[in-house]
């Protein structure tokens, strides 16, 4: 997998633990190990410039997802093709207010939005009720199964 995780902002991240996080969804996405990912940070203005630029809404967001060569999820037996997948664009700042809202880490939250961004990348939506279940339900099983795996981790 080419991921390349590229900190903008003025906070500071475990770049590392985005960077695992995007390697395990996309194995788990059977994502081909030649796809490339970025995963840009970004502070309030640039995403608010971003936000206003691509979805015509004021204000700064939590995650934006650009595709590229709109792949899809593969399978064991088909895994999706190499091309590049898109950039997921973050902002930490929002995602603190987020978290302190929701209990638990601001590394969390980003680990999250990570995840909804690289689904956005691979065609998911939530428009619908139908796809917010089954989008919400491979992000949930997504960030199950990481933190799982990152407790088996040697320190």
């Amino acid at each position: 997998m080419s991921i390349e995780v590229n900190n903008e902002s003025s906070i500071p991240v475990d770049e590392t633990a985005l960077l695992r996080l995007a390697s395990y969804a996309l194995d788990q996405l059977h994502v081909h190990p030649d796809a490339e990912l970025a995963i840009v940070l970004v502070d309030e203005a640039a995403m608010e410039q971003l936000h206003v630029q691509w979805m015509d809404e004021p204000g700064p967001t939590d995650v934006l997802s650009f595709p590229m060569d709109e792949l899809r999820p593969g399978t064991e037996d088909a895994p999706t093709p190499a091309g590049l997948l898109g950039d997921v664009v973050l902002c930490p700042q929002v995602a603190e207010a987020q978290a302190q809202t929701a209990g638990h880490s601001t590394l969390e939250e980003l680990l999250l939005l990570t995840t909804h961004g690289i689904l956005h990348l691979l065609g998911f939506d939530h428009a619908e009720p139908e796809e917010e279940k089954e989008m919400f339900g491979i992000q949930r099983d997504i960030l199950v199964g990481f933190a799982m795996s990152e407790r088996r981790r040697p320190a």
